[in-house]
């Protein structure tokens, strides 16, 4: 139980107690509001409420449950690793978090075997910090939080797209502008609701692109995103007519070498170390099957 005395504020519950306790993320704090875990002057509030000069405030601290998701030693490129954080290289096929269809064989099963006790506890769960995510076939570079205090400074990093991410994507097409910023809104499809798609209706969405080599019907991309809306990548590209090779939700997905998801990589990620301030620059290799594909369209140019 943690106890507070209020001195000059008029502040909503939540918001202050996110100044006071920041070892607890705000979605932590609006949760223990609701279910009754914290009180002022003994009474129950709403989130809304705004506290007062004299108030006095109990907090119940919440202890996070274990998970019903179990470890399981999968190999994993660990990119970098210290007590707070684990940056590992997704490969493609690989679900982020468990879902239905997907029950185990995911990366938080992988970084559960590796992490072992060292867990972050936001969402009420004992379980490895996921920050950021990427699509089950899109390869790559991905942070996870250990413990709560990195997990809630990498997802305001985040949130104030202090972050950058940079990706390297394959397109079909002869892509003409050297780079250009994509600005379009994007939501879930009206005609298809697993998809997302370019709507009036949907959220802001930004993408910039550079083109990085040229090959004959096709184009090697760096991207960098300054939202992340789902599918945000695949979606834009897309819908300018230039579709990643292998994408088939976005594309046919027919394409000469066979390869089945996206030709999309997560290439390195830009950022503040979480505890220590420390700028940090961290890549991924490309997927061996992607070098094989750049390889072998070098390889034409040349003839």
């Amino acid at each position: 139980m943690k106890y507070l005395e209020v001195e000059n504020t008029n502040k909503r519950i939540d918001a202050y107690l996110s100044e006071k306790l920041e070892d607890t993320s705000r979605v932590a704090i609006q949760r223990l509001v609701a279910n009754g875990k914290v009180l002022v002057n003994g009474k129950m509030v709403k989130p809304s409420y705004k506290v007062q000069e004299g108030d006095k405030i109990e907090v119940e601290e919440e202890i996070p449950v274990a998970t019903s998701l179990k470890a399981q030693n999968i190999p994993l490129e660990i990119i970098y690793e210290d007590k707070d954080i684990i940056v590992v290289n997704k490969p493609k096929g690989m679900v982020v978090h468990p879902a239905n269809g997907n029950p185990d064989g995911t990366l938080v099963n992988a970084i559960m075997a590796i992490c072992k006790d060292s867990l972050s506890g936001i969402g009420g769960e004992i379980r490895p910090g996921i920050v950021h995510r990427l699509d089950k076939d899109t390869s790559g570079i991905i942070m996870i939080a250990k413990n709560d205090k990195a997990h809630i400074n990498l997802s305001e990093q985040i949130k104030d797209h202090k972050v950058k991410k940079t990706y390297i994507a394959l397109v079909r097409g002869m892509v003409k502008e050297n780079e250009a910023t994509i600005n379009m809104p994007i939501g879930r499809s009206e005609r298809d609701r697993k998809k997302m798609a370019v709507t009036k209706k949907g959220k802001e969405a930004i993408t910039h692109f550079k083109v990085l080599e040229r090959y004959d019907k096709y184009t090697l991309l760096q991207v960098n995103i300054e939202t992340g809306r789902t599918h945000q990548i695949r979606v834009h590209l897309s819908q300018i007519g230039y579709p990643i090779v292998g994408d088939e939700v976005y594309s046919n997905g027919k394409n000469e070498w066979n390869v089945k998801g996206q030709c999309l990589h997560a290439k390195s990620l830009e950022f503040k170390h979480p505890i220590t301030g420390k700028a940090m620059l961290l890549e991924a290799n490309l997927p061996e099957y992607f070098e094989t594909i750049l390889k072998e369209l070098e390889d034409r140019k040349r003839v």
